[in-house]
């Protein structure tokens, strides 16, 4: 049995220990990080993904456009342990009125299930991408049981009997702009109408009123309307939303014609498919830091890496309470991953964000181990849920 912790603002007390097993193949520790702000104080889960009864997975809430906090998450999927994940949409200052969906960025797979796509590049949440990155950048686990860093780009066609049309977005909360994208049941409830706000060079460009929406259901055109829509989305019906050129384009189509939607997301690297992926952007490529990396803005921190050939899996997290907050520049994180054994590293969502969860062996439900700065614990798009079985 794991004992309480004994360091002031470390984890809470009757949590764990500062070394401990929390399953089969899954280790926690905590430990101080000397940082050019001052210490911060870190929490690190480590994985073993050669062990059999071992596997990792999205958490998420059950819809793309949903928040959740991370131990609710885990406790509903019976994980072991977990962190946050992606950035996502967290706020529409700057579109008023309109809704905050809480989707995330970057793509998303769980259980081997495509989620969703990366939304265009301009409109993500999150600090500056690394020079040479954009939101397709996943952190991923093959069916052969090892992690990568990849991206994953949508590639889908609305065919029609006029011709086919490019698909270019999957259950994301913004769109190219002259584009179609797909909403599936997976999106969930939340208006679509974020998706036509924002341009492909700035977030904050105002909401297009050039849109169009067409659902399908049996390979056919069931309904149309001239405005984003909301509401869940039956089980076996899509539904095409379009803005400017994409919205005339939906336009053609009538009631009653027929319409096949293809998509998947294709991997720049993996030969293999993924059982899960999630967003973020990497640090740490072949044990060296990306060029480009900011070495100025400290904040709270949530990373994932991984060594001996993807087959052990890192998952850091930050602690964020007061003594602790002035946290790590992006080039610190790349470069304590890389202390920590790491090849490849991965920048998940931080600040308010950040939450590392476990499950004490005997205990019913997981604890948050570090400390967000935000209580009570912020809600947040998905996160990296670890799995132990018997």
């Amino acid at each position: 049995m794991l004992a309480g912790a004994a360091l002031t603002g470390a984890a809470p007390a009757g949590a764990v220990s500062d070394t401990g097993r929390i399953a089969s193949g899954v280790t926690y520790r905590q430990f101080d990080v000397t940082a050019a702000k001052g210490t911060v104080h870190a929490h690190l889960l480590t994985v073993d993904l050669t062990d059999p009864h071992v596997h990792v997975d999205l958490l998420h809430p059950g819809a793309v456009a949903a928040r959740s906090p991370v131990s609710t998450m885990a406790d509903t999927a019976g994980a072991v342990a977990g962190v946050n994940g992606d950035f996502f949409n967290i706020t529409e200052t700057q579109h008023p009125g309109v809704e905050v969906t809480g989707a995330s960025v970057g793509p998303a797979i769980a259980h081997g299930r495509l989620l969703k796509a990366a939304v265009p590049t301009a409109q993500r949440f999150g600090p500056s991408l690394p020079p040479g990155t954009d939101t397709t950048e996943v952190l991923g686990v093959g069916v052969d049981r090892r992690a990568r860093l990849d991206r994953l780009t949508l590639v889908g066609t609305v065919r029609t009997p006029d011709g086919n049309l490019a698909l270019r977005g999957l259950n994301q909360y913004a769109l190219a702009q002259d584009s179609v994208g797909a909403y599936t049941a997976a999106w969930g409830s939340a208006s679509r109408k974020r998706a036509t706000c924002g341009s492909d060079t700035s977030r904050a460009a105002g909401c297009s009123t050039d849109t169009y929406e067409v659902r399908i259901r049996g390979g056919r055109v069931v309904d149309t309307a001239t405005s984003p829509g909301g509401g869940a989305i039956a089980a076996g019906t899509t539904v095409l939303l379009g803005r400017e050129a994409g919205a005339d384009k939906l336009r053609e189509l009538a009631k009653g014609e027929r319409v096949t939607v293809r998509r998947q997301l294709v991997a720049s690297a993996a030969k293999v498919p993924y059982r899960f992926a999630v967003g973020g952007y990497p640090v740490l490529r072949g044990g060296e830091p990306l060029a480009g990396l900011d070495d100025t803005t400290t904040a709270v921190r949530t990373a994932a890496g991984y060594t001996s050939g993807g087959r052990k899996l890192l998952l850091l997290a930050l602690d964020g309470a007061v003594a602790y907050r002035s946290g790590l520049t992006i080039a610190e994180v790349a470069g304590e991953m890389r202390r920590l054994g790491a090849v490849d590293a991965f920048s998940l969502d931080g600040g308010g964000s950040t939450t590392l969860v476990a499950r004490t062996p005997g205990d019913d439900a997981v604890s948050v181990l570090n400390h967000p700065t935000e209580s009570p614990e912020r809600p947040v798009a998905n996160g990296i849920g670890v799995f132990s079985t018997p």
